[in-house]
């Protein structure tokens, strides 16, 4: 994560745009990743740090070998009615749910809850913000400190659900459904943009580096 490092201030960090869990970009191309940990190892020539810079070169494609087995099981037919992504989103948790309660039981606990919601409380709450109407925040919580929560149980129910569907989907494979193919991904994405937008500081701290990683803002070309 790449605002982690900056506020961390490690002596060297190099911050590189590949998916999560793949730090040197797609197995097996030994060419590329020499590449990668040559541009680490430059940085021990930087004369005092701490240094932090952007690796540029993009992680080449893995091959059909590679993917094979890794596309996640999970599919969503998207709503007619793409302007309503609350709504949108409503309909998708109460379809995950049976996989989300799988998942549960399965691993006999949840990473879900933080907030104290229900997810389609949490829907609801969330879509708030993407309908100009936010509901108000936790006692004592800022509306970025409060929208995290909700955020972050929303993707953990997600991130569960999917991994309890036939045919084991890697991390990989989870997080390119949940960003590319489902209406929490899109909405995501849109509250992002409300959040850099507005006038209250804790929303755009949280629109800025904590909605939307940033290595998937790289990949979606949305700068």
């Amino acid at each position: 994560m790449r605002e982690h490092t900056a506020a961390i201030k490690p002596p060297r960090g190099l911050w590189v745009p590949f998916i999560l869990g793949r730090p040197f970009g797609v197995p097996g191309d030994s060419a590329f990743q020499r590449r990668v940990l040559i541009a680490v190892l430059r940085l021990l020539e930087a004369p005092a740090g701490p240094v932090l810079e952007d690796y540029a070169e993009e992680a080449p494609r893995p091959t059909a070998e590679e993917t094979e087995g890794m596309a996640c099981p999970v599919s969503f037919e998207r709503a007619v009615d793409e302007g309503d992504m609350g709504a949108a989103l409503s309909r998708e948790i109460e379809e995950l749910a049976p996989w989300h309660d799988l998942a549960a039981k399965r691993r006999e606990r949840t990473t879900t809850g933080l907030s104290g919601m229900t997810m389609d409380e949490a829907a609801l709450f969330l879509a708030s913000y993407l309908n100009a109407a936010p509901k108000p925040g936790f006692d004592g919580m800022s509306a970025g400190e409060t929208l995290k929560i909700v955020c972050d149980d929303i993707r953990a129910y997600y991130y569960e659900a999917a991994a309890a569907k036939p045919g084991n989907p890697d991390a990989a494979a989870v997080l390119h459904w949940f960003w590319h193919d489902t209406a929490a991904g899109r909405a995501f994405l849109a509250l992002q943009k409300i959040c850099v937008a507005s006038s209250d500081k804790s929303l755009q701290l949280l629109g800025g580096n904590f909605i939307v990683p940033r290595a998937i803002m790289h990949t979606l070309g949305k700068h």
